[in-house]
């Protein structure tokens, strides 16, 4: 069933603007803030009627105006907008503003002590450091660098299997953690919306898309529909993923799509650990099995985990045929992330952009998706057309 329409008055729109504008006004104040990276919004005058308002969240390391065209083409066809921030990314120095999972310090130091003592490892640290061009160690690097943590220190094994199990009891014995900052972000968005009626809709790529799923689990009674572009769940590949694990005690960091600011490796331990045991919750997945929701995956996949999130949208999906999914195949080389056309990955772009928003729109407004539109170069008639590349 769709949505009605709902007309936000003109005091409804000025208290949200005004619970919005705050949070920007104390990131003018914040020393630390990010340049570029803010959150926006995008809402019609008063007195027009909308279809309600969608939520969007980017990928990691990202900012909002990674999905500025969906952005524009949702609210020039009847949505505002709200273009969120996902926790910590309005703030340079990830180490300290971004969500993180560390050994604690019991465990950390003497690990660090005989990293520090190890002149192989300190060889390969400082060759790391000196390179121009490394976002991040290569697939060999990754592997070589685990086999000498659990050489100089053994049990390591064992604190590790603490993180790969998402309710193991020891956690909390041998890691700190923030990644709950993910979810309690955005349920302080949400709060900035309270004053405006009609339908909440929440989109998001990668990391915002694990953000866009587990908000909803939160607030089902808010958060009508999900759209998720390769949802960050599990970090892609079972050696990657053993690798962010092993390596997130350490002082190694990494770049993303901003080259300009290294996170360490730990930030990335925390994204996996909110997929794993926030979004893919039993209770996260018994309120999701009640919210439409549309995935979508590419095989050109190097970041999200394909089988977690295919396994994922099983257990949130029932006999209704209220959710959709689709999945790019090789051929198409479509990379992660998917939104932009003019964002190159892997050396490859969306080329069928124009239809994942139109299906994206099809989805919130209407609760299904025409798959077969996924696959096209062209646009659906049925569907607003999407501008081309100007």
């Amino acid at each position: 069933m769709n949505a009605p329409n709902v007309t936000p008055t003109r005091e409804q729109i000025d208290q949200t603007k005004r619970s919005i504008d705050g949070y920007i006004q104390s990131l003018d104040r914040n020393p630390e803030r990010r340049e570029g990276a803010y959150p926006y919004y995008l809402f019609h005058e008063p007195g027009k009627p909308i279809r309600g308002t969608v939520m969007m969240f980017h990928g990691f390391s990202a900012k909002p105006h990674q999905m500025w065209r969906l952005a524009d083409y949702l609210f020039q066809n009847g949505f505002n907008v709200y273009q969120c921030v996902i926790a910590g990314h309005v703030l340079i120095n990830p180490a300290k503003n971004w969500c993180q999972v560390d050994l604690k310090p019991p465990y950390a130091d003497p690990l660090k002590a005989k990293i520090g003592r190890d002149p192989i490892l300190q060889d390969f640290f400082r060759n790391f450091a000196n390179s121009p061009n490394a976002a991040r160690p290569g697939f060999l690097q990754q592997v070589a660098l685990m086999a000498r943590l659990v050489a100089i220190e053994p049990r390591l094994l064992d604190i590790i299997k603490a993180i790969e199990s998402p309710d193991d009891p020891d956690f909390d014995e041998y890691f700190t953690s923030s990644h709950l900052g993910y979810l309690s972000e955005a349920q302080t968005r949400l709060e900035e919306l309270q004053a405006m009626p009609g339908a909440i809709y929440t989109v998001g790529l990668s990391v915002g898309g694990a953000v866009a799923l587990g908000l909803a689990a939160s607030r089902p009674d808010r958060v009508r529909r999900v759209v998720a572009y390769a949802p960050l769940l599990k970090v892609h590949g079972k050696e990657r993923r053993q690798y962010v694990n092993l390596a997130g005690p350490l002082d190694i960091s990494e770049s993303g799509w901003d080259p300009n600011l290294r996170f360490p490796v730990g930030a990335l331990t925390a994204v996996d650990r909110f997929g794993s045991s926030v979004v893919m919750s039993d209770s996260s997945v018994r309120s999701l099995q009640n919210i439409p929701t549309f995935m979508v995956l590419t095989e050109n996949e190097d970041a999200a985990d394909i089988e977690t999130n295919k396994a994922f949208y099983l257990d949130i999906s029932g006999d209704e045929g209220r959710n959709a999914f689709y999945l790019y195949p090789l051929k198409d080389q479509v990379p992660h992330p998917m939104v932009d056309p003019t964002e190159v990955s892997q050396n490859m772009s969306n080329h069928f952009w124009q239809s994942l928003y139109q299906e994206t729109f099809r989805f919130l407004t209407q609760g299904r998706a025409n798959i077969g539109n996924m696959s096209s170069l062209g646009q659906a008639q049925d569907i607003p057309t999407v501008p081309n590349v100007s």
